[in-house]
């Protein structure tokens, strides 16, 4: 029996069939890096976090860039907490120094100590952390107990013990080293947390099956894969820092150097004739501690997936 088959007709397709299934092989994979960096470029905030942080950051490393006034050698008194004139925007302090100036050249000071004491940290918290989180048992009981004992004790008022203690040797590094020996605590249990967390993924299995040794996993494999929360923490933590050395500088056991913090205690001698000698260093240091806040709690939701997805 034979089938006829031009009673089956087929409408012709008009043009190339549409590729809805395509799938781009040239595309980058996506990753947290990636990811998160196409949400912070997205954000105008980010910007201007950034803007101001990079900002600082060279008044620090090239303030001749900003201001070619010395910061104490052409102060007079006959300029005492006088107002703006030309070449001297922010007038005077009570000493006729240029308060400008000293902004200008105070900010290295900030973000030195400020830089250092989180590294320092950092480092310890990054060490403590990693070694508690991923071997356990009796080492982790025992660096707990030690990060505990150094996260009930107030930083600042470590610090001041100790630039008390050692008031001859009043430097940057010193009070970078009193702040960060006595911050890492927080940094610790994070970073603990977090290896806790990865020390668990398959890929750590995979390369123990390989032979790896544990420390070399610990090094090449589960601290590059926990570092996005100390990323985070370390912008924060750099804030805090600075807010630490002004303090200490404001109570008078910081260093003897210039900074915002030395500008802010000695402007309170001349805050009812010339607030602004005040004002103006106070607003530097809350514009740069704000700026690397914001860009920290910006890094840490363009790093959390479900930050992004609630949005």
């Amino acid at each position: 029996m034979s089938v006829d088959n031009s009673s089956h007709f087929v409408a012709p397709v008009a043009g190339p069939a549409p590729a809805t299934d395509a799938v781009r092989v040239s595309g980058k994979p996506a990753s947290l890096w990636r990811d998160g960096w196409r949400d912070l470029r997205r954000r105008p905030l980010f910007w201007i976090s950034l803007a101001v942080v990079a900002l600082v950051l060279l008044m620090a490393v090239w303030p001749t860039l900003f201001t070619q006034t010395p910061p104490n050698d052409n102060c007079q008194l006959a300029n005492s907490n006088e107002g703006p004139t030309a070449g001297h925007p922010l007038g005077f302090t009570f000493q006729g120094c240029d308060i400008y100036a000293r902004i200008v050249w105070g900010a290295r000071t900030s973000l030195s100590v400020g830089l250092l004491s989180t590294i320092i940290g950092s480092g310890i918290g990054l060490i403590m952390g990693a070694l508690a989180g991923y071997y356990g048992g009796w080492l982790d009981a025992l660096l707990s107990r030690i990060g505990d004992i150094f996260f009930s004790i107030p930083y600042v008022l470590a610090a001041v013990i100790v630039m008390t203690v050692f008031s001859q040797y009043r430097n940057v590094f010193t009070l970078a080293l009193a702040i960060g020996g006595f911050a890492w605590a927080s940094t610790a249990r994070v970073v603990r947390a977090e290896i806790l967390r990865v020390r668990q993924a398959e890929f750590v299995t995979a390369s123990t099956a390989l032979g790896l040794s544990r420390f070399r996993i610990l090094i090449k494999h589960v601290i590059p894969n926990a570092i996005a929360p100390l990323l985070v923490l370390t912008t924060l933590s750099l804030a805090a820092a600075i807010v630490a050395e002004a303090t200490l500088t404001f109570l008078g056991v910081g260093i003897d150097g210039m900074s915002w913090g030395r500008d802010i205690s000695n402007a309170q001698t001349s805050l009812r004739v010339a607030p602004m000698s005040l004002i103006y260093p106070s607003i530097a240091l809350t514009l740069t501690v704000l700026a690397f806040i914001m860009l920290g709690e910006l890094i840490r939701d363009a790093l959390d997936p479900r930050a992004r997805a609630s949005r």
